[in-house]
């Protein structure tokens, strides 16, 4: 076999255009009749201040985290068979003293007919929104998920009671790229979705969880990995103009038995990314999500209402130092049917060495629910191989 230390073939395309929700990178084995394997490494550790988290409300909280670490192995058994399989660090609650465990992130097979036509089985990300899609590790800045999370992130996980952990779950999607340029992008998904976990629980005909995401780039096509999403391209593939819509739904998957209700989430999202004449970057991500329970309750932490989110950020052309530096600004609003509006003000800047592969972040955040105020501060650091 050979063995590469850089990223080659396919894992250099991704790597120039730094647009994948994985990553096929690191050392990479190359064996006959076009099989290889590559395994890789992403980690995020960030220091965090938060105000009003002590009881008394005047002190500020100061805390070093591990927020990820992540193993990746990908690889290519024939020309069109592949595979995927990821790990993270998983915080689970339950999981005292050490409040986190090593596990199964991604565990794709992967077949592919033609770039129209893709069938990927096993534990993947659900088709949802960019936000969603693009992970923490290729949002545009650090704290990107300030709406709320669709059912694949509820729970501690993949048992009954319920609906996925970190936006994944077990299933099937098909995707591809139409277009004599492969302007379009669908992913279509049939997963297990929430689970009753007893008596009198809701989905007790174990119906599944239908997903689909549709995305046109009128610009520059965006060079990604399988249906993934990357919030920026730090300007490696020039000028971007995303539209996508998605959709999930799944029957009786709230209230109880006697009284059940349908979940429905839309959402749609916009990248626009413009490389200016001076090299300079312009990126402005914006989304939307509505959820929709019948009326009902849940049992994986959602509720009816919408939500909107929208980011604003400039890359300098010049390098300060190693990297360039990244100012941004972002706004959410959270607006629940019943229950107190939220808004969120995040604002900062990101030091840019090495795309997503090395990147510091600053950031300052505000929240305020109607009732009380949260400020935090974070210094963050993420860096893969």
């Amino acid at each position: 076999m050979k063995y590469s230390g850089k990223v080659t073939g396919i894992a250099a395309l991704i790597a120039a255009q730094v647009m994948a929700g994985s990553v096929l990178a690191g050392a990479k084995f190359e064996g006959s009749d076009g099989k290889w394997i590559s395994f890789g490494v992403g980690v995020r550790t960030s220091f965090t201040a938060v105000e009003d988290a002590s009881p008394s409300g005047d002190d500020w909280s100061n805390d070093f985290n591990l927020d990820s670490a992540r193993i990746y192995i990908n690889g290519q058994i024939s020309e069109n068979i592949g595979f995927e399989l990821n790990t993270e660090t998983f915080w689970s609650s339950s999981n005292a003293p050490f409040d986190e465990e090593f596990g199964i992130l991604d565990a794709i097979a992967k077949f592919k007919i033609n770039p129209a036509l893709n069938i990927w089985a096993g534990r993947m990300l659900v088709p949802a929104d960019r936000e969603e899609m693009s992970g923490p590790y290729y949002a545009n800045i650090w704290n990107a998920f300030k709406t709320p999370f669709g059912p694949a992130d509820q729970g501690e996980d993949h048992g009954k009671g319920n609906a996925g952990l970190y936006g994944r779950d077990e299933g099937v999607t098909v995707w591809g790229r139409l277009g004599a340029e492969e302007r379009f992008t669908y992913a279509v998904g049939v997963f297990e979705g929430y689970e009753s976990a007893g008596m009198g629980d809701a989905d007790p005909d174990d119906n599944f969880l239908y997903a689909a995401r549709f995305s046109y780039n009128f610009l520059n096509v965006e060079k990604a990995p399988g249906y993934y999403t990357g919030s920026t391209s730090y300007g490696a593939a020039g000028d971007i103009f995303t539209v996508s819509v998605a959709a999930q739904f799944e029957e009786d998957a709230t209230g109880i038995v006697g009284d059940l209700g349908d979940f429905t989430a839309l959402y749609t999202d916009v990248l626009y990314e413009n490389v200016l004449e001076n090299e300079g970057v312009l990126t402005i991500e914006a989304a939307y999500k509505d959820f929709d329970l019948d009326g009902k309750t849940n049992a994986f932490g959602l509720f009816e209402g919408d939500s909107w989110k929208a980011t604003t950020l400039y890359l300098f052309p010049n390098k300060l130092g190693i990297g360039k530096v990244q100012p941004y600004f972002s706004y959410s609003e959270v607006n629940p049917d019943n229950g107190s509006d939220s808004e969120t003000i995040d604002a900062g800047f990101n030091y840019v060495i090495d795309g997503f592969n090395s990147r510091i972040s600053v950031a300052y955040s505000s929240t305020d629910n109607g009732t009380n105020d949260m400020d935090a501060f974070v210094i963050g650091y993420q860096f893969q191989y």
